[in-house]
């Protein structure tokens, strides 16, 4: 197998980079990229550790992350599995990586910064859904955004209706806890499962 194994094979592997690739990049929220926050409800945040890396799906109503001011959004920590796997490794390095999906649409944004985990209680309270607020926030400071090249996502056809999945064709996540755990009772977990979700979602 070739690799490569420094930044000069890589370099000359891809060449130069698009001016626009470069230009796009700024260290705040300008008013597109501010738009393109709002309109996302969905993101993924990376983290990093002394045991590793981490990718966490976060999702909520509306939008997101809440934006304090063009260099700072908030997210807030909603209910999940109590892992906390992306706290663990921002109490140790803070350093963020989020990128924003909106529905319908290939562009992208890209979101790189530190994070602190708070639980200041005005804060908190203020991110309240149904009357619950989340038991943290990330308030997270930009270091550089910058929208990402849509070819993913054609590529993907993420959003299109001839791509998507039937999910009775996928293992339920009770089969799959029970392919890990033997013995474990798929059935009424799978029957279960979608009640106690919708009345745990804040």
């Amino acid at each position: 197998m070739t690799t490569i194994t420094t930044i000069e094979e890589l370099e000359d592997l891809y060449g130069t980079p698009a001016e626009t690739s470069l230009v796009k990049v700024t260290d705040r929220l300008t008013p597109g990229y501010r738009r393109l926050v709002e309109a996302s409800p969905f993101m993924l945040l990376a983290t990093a550790g002394p045991e590793g890396l981490d990718c966490s799906p976060r999702g909520d109503r509306g939008q997101a992350v809440t934006i304090r001011d063009d260099r700072t959004v908030i997210l807030a920590d909603r209910r999940g599995n109590n892992r906390i796997d992306s706290l663990r490794n921002i109490v140790r390095d803070p350093r963020v990586a989020l990128i924003f999906l909106i529905p319908g649409s290939t562009t992208t944004l890209r979101i790189n910064g530190t994070a602190v985990i708070s639980v200041d209680p005005d804060l908190l309270a203020s991110l309240a859904i149904e009357g619950t607020p989340p038991r943290s926030a990330l308030v997270i400071s930009i270091g550089e955004v910058y929208f990402q090249c849509s070819r993913a996502l054609m590529r993907a056809s993420l959003w299109e209706e001839a791509a998507r999945v039937d999910a009775k064709d996928l293992p339920t996540v009770g089969e799959l806890l029970k392919e890990i755990k033997a013995g474990f009772d798929a059935a009424t977990y799978d029957r279960e499962w979608p009640e106690r979700a919708v009345k745990s979602l804040w």
